[in-house]
């Protein structure tokens, strides 16, 4: 059977229990952990096209940028890999504190991954906000790294856990929703920054990264953890109490009893990352891998974190790539409520599908506009219908992106792992994430000014690519209860060799009369 199949509504166990006040509360205060890696992709490429900035840190980008602007090269203004290096930096310390946070989340906890997330980055923003040279710069980023690592790692996990299944992909796109708004008040705040008189707006910038640091620490505190993580550590009672505090009922006994049948197969595995190569875990594994790796190579971290100094490269001049950021980031807010609306509607599928037709229509429609205008030698200017209408294309791609790619890259791995594997497999989600937002924003710049143009097409390629490999080979997971998300991979054409049949929990029950 050609396609990715398909799981009818209602098909999986039906448990006990309403959407709650408190799970909603509980899952927005989670979510804000999205707000680290949005605040810090949003203020990037802002502070590193600011003036002032780049005279204390990089003057040889300055000069560079003077340099091409003589030779009337648009393309290679700001190709440096010391002003890459400080933006991706960061992604290199995340992917190292998402194998640490790896074994923090499955032996103490969700919440206490989040704190720790929440506390690093705080440490970090203060040190770039202060920071004199170049040496605090770094370090400063690198605890902010280590804040999205251990973030990215247990806020998706925890949301997938405590959410009722018929809105899970809801209440976790929560966490993109809080990446697009962090991008949008970065944006906002480095245009505020960038008038400032005196040159340190760019402190203030940098600084504010507190703000969401906070939020995250405090709120970890105050947040329960999940009854799947209170199972892990032993604590039945407690996790039962929970489990009937989240879904607003007393009668739980049917989730319950698959929460313990699957913390009974999880503490039978001493090492996930033995387990997780098994046979049995292919699909989740390829998954845990290509996803992320797609993700990053839709080109959108390049386009959201680099946004300002590929506006001011292609001639927008300095408050009007500002604004342009700005823009771009309201669209991708806008576009993640659609996400949020659709996803437990239409499925995980549609928006794929969808997005990916979209992403690839408007990445091609941006190269040929780049090329019209600066051709291979990188020579020319925008004029100011061209510079609307590439605006136009890069908002329709950004807004494809934000109901796809953007928060299914997080819900997805986060949904189709076992327990005995999961926090195994969201950290290679998440190291797979930033190894590949590290290389593409390392590479860049470089790329731009070498492949020019060309560089959109290279992405609508792999939109191309990831988009067919959604067609034949991701199963819809919609309404799909989070244990017993082995039997889509059961039914499913290509992956059910990998299932043994024991391992699909559930399908035994259906004589029992317990699926709807």
């Amino acid at each position: 059977m050609a396609g990715g199949g398909y799981v009818a509504p209602g098909r999986g166990v039906a448990y006990e229990g309403r959407v709650t006040a408190f799970v909603i509360c509980t899952c927005v205060i989670a979510a804000s952990g999205g707000l680290l890696f949005g605040y810090d992709i949003g203020i990037s490429g802002g502070v590193t096209s600011m003036e002032p900035f780049l005279k204390k840190f990089f003057p040889m980008v300055l000069k560079q940028e003077s340099n091409a602007a003589a030779k009337q090269n648009e393309y290679c203004k700001f190709d440096s890999q010391l002003l890459t290096l400080f933006t991706s930096s960061l992604y290199l310390a995340a992917l190292v504190a998402s194998f640490i946070a790896s074994m923090v989340t499955r032996i103490f906890g969700r919440k206490f991954s989040m704190f720790l997330g929440g506390l690093a980055f705080l440490i970090g923003a203060v040190l770039n906000g202060i920071a004199m040279n170049i040496e605090v710069l770094i370090i400063g980023r690198l605890l902010l790294g280590v804040g999205v690592g251990f973030a990215n790692q247990s806020v998706p996990v925890y949301l997938s856990e405590m959410a009722p299944a018929h809105i899970r992909g809801a209440l976790n796109i929560g966490f993109q929703m809080a990446i697009t708004l962090g991008i949008l008040a970065a944006s906002l705040i480095n245009y505020g920054a960038a008038k400032i008189e005196g040159g340190w707006g760019w402190r203030l910038s940098l600084g504010l990264a507190v703000v969401p640091a906070v939020v995250l620490t405090v709120g970890s505190y105050i947040l329960p953890d999940t009854p799947n993580s209170i199972l892990e550590r032993g604590q039945a009672d407690k996790a039962r109490q929970m489990l009937q505090k989240i879904r607003g009922t007393q009668q739980v006994d049917a989730e319950f009893q698959d929460l313990v049948d699957a913390t009974e197969a999880s503490k039978k595995v001493n090492n996930p990352w033995k387990n997780i190569l098994q046979p049995r875990y292919r699909p989740q594994l390829i998954l845990c891998i290509l996803i992320p790796f797609f993700q990053q190579l839709t080109g959108i971290n390049v386009i959201m974190f680099y946004a300002p100094v590929l506006f001011k490269t292609l001639g927008f001049g300095d408050n009007a790539s500002l604004m342009s950021a700005v823009i771009t980031g309201t669209v991708n807010v806008v576009a993640t409520i659609v996400s949020i609306y659709s996803v437990d509607r239409f499925g995980r599928r549609v928006l794929f599908l969808e997005g990916g037709i979209q992403m690839f229509i408007f990445q091609i429609a941006v190269g040929a506009t780049i090329g019209a205008d600066f051709g291979f030698n990188g020579d020319g200017n925008l004029s100011r219908g061209d510079a609307n209408m590439l605006l136009f294309f890069i908002c329709g791609y950004v807004a494809a992106f934000a109901w796809s790619w953007g928060p299914l890259g997080w819900l997805v791995p986060s949904e189709i792992c076992p327990l005995e594997i999961r926090s195994a497999g969201q950290a290679i989600n998440v190291a797979v994430n930033m190894i590949f937002t590290f290389i593409i924003g390392q590479i860049f710049l470089s790329m731009l000014c070498h492949l020019k143009f060309g560089l959109f097409f290279f992405f609508a390629g792999w939109v191309l690519i990831m988009t067919a490999f959604v067609f034949f080979l991701l199963p819809e997971t919609k309404n799909v209860h989070i244990e017993e998300m082995n039997e889509v991979w059961k039914q499913h054409w290509f992956w059910g060799k990998y299932i043994p049949d024991e391992a699909a929990i559930g399908m035994n029950r259906r004589d029992e009369g317990r699926y709807a």
